[in-house]
């Protein structure tokens, strides 16, 4: 490692910069012999730009420093390059150094993981809308979306674990509207839907240890999607017991093997997913809001990220 170029990318409007550096310097060493070059972001550029600067300058491993944001343009710069993505979590969701097990509130021991880990390869998503392309590296969607679920009252999420997303996914239904969904998966033929929440993704746990996205895996070379579409307080409850029972404890006990779909929840996978929307919804990517969609499809590229 200490022949490594590193690039560290950090998002200076988070806290805690001086300690950032510090424990790099801890970790890989300071001076004028110290392997490691630093990139800011900007709020005009959370990454992606940056990233690109590092490769340039010949680093083979580049920590993305930040939340969600920072994390996911840093690895749409890094897609395909080879270069080694490290994480130093300092977000609200840190939803992809979770799904990877990087330690969370510990700089040093999330450094000595990207110095002391085994390089793994793992997948990227892919969403376009009105011609652009975007990766993501946990989830894309409408509705009850992740970054709702992230932001979940934290006291009531470390006192009461399911209980506290049952809670926040309860308050966010109100505001949910029905509309009609046609879906398309790979290559086979146009299905229609109603529903009112949709979510794709690379993977699929979030806080707490609950997985949304029971199935997902990151490396698999295929993307989940659960589509929820309760209307009314009896298909509520329906998908309540999936989230908790078929898809929680069952599961947990090994009951069941794989995504159990309901009345209300419906779970797919598929390695390319269309969707057409009958009227506009407010689209998230890794819990960016990014306006409204009426049209979007998504792929996954397999292996396309190194990560440490």
């Amino acid at each position: 490692m200490t022949d490594t170029t590193i690039g560290v990318i950090w998002n200076p409007s988070k806290p805690g910069g001086d300690k950032l550096k510090a424990a790099v310097e801890e970790v890989f060493g300071g001076g004028d012999d110290s392997p490691v070059r630093w990139w800011e972001t900007t709020i005009e550029d959370p990454g992606r730009g940056m990233a690109a600067d590092a490769i340039e300058a010949g680093c083979e491993i580049v920590i993305a420093a930040g939340g969600d944001g920072t994390v996911r343009a840093v690895a749409e710069g890094l897609a395909g390059s080879g270069v080694a993505l490290g994480i130093v979590p300092q977000g609200t969701g840190n939803l992809l150094a979770r799904n990877l097990d990087v330690p969370l509130g510990d700089i040093p021991a999330a450094l000595r993981r990207v110095r002391d880990g085994e390089p793994r390869a793992i997948d990227m998503g892919w969403v376009e809308r009105d011609g652009e392309e975007h990766a993501f590296v946990v989830m894309v969607g409408f509705g009850i979306d992740a970054q709702m679920l992230v932001e979940t009252d934290e006291d009531l999420k470390n006192r009461a674990g399911w209980i506290a997303y049952v809670e926040a996914m309860g308050r966010a239904l109100a505001g949910t509207e029905m509309t009609d969904i046609t879906l398309t998966l790979d290559d086979g033929e146009p299905q229609g839907f109603r529903g009112h929440t949709m979510l794709i993704g690379n993977c699929g746990m979030l806080q707490g240890g609950i997985r949304l996205l029971p199935d997902a895996l990151i490396d698999d070379g295929q993307l989940d999607m659960l589509l929820v579409s309760a209307d009314g307080p009896l298909q509520w409850l329906d998908t309540v017991r999936s989230f908790i029972w078929e898809n929680g404890i069952r599961r947990a006990f090994g009951a069941v093997d794989q995504a159990v779909s309901t009345e209300s929840t419906t779970h797919v996978a598929a390695e390319r997913i269309s969707v057409r929307l009958a009227s506009p919804q407010t689209f998230e990517i890794d819990g960016e809001e990014v306006g409204q969609v009426s049209e979007f499809s998504v792929r996954v590229q397999p292996g396309a990220l190194t990560v440490r």
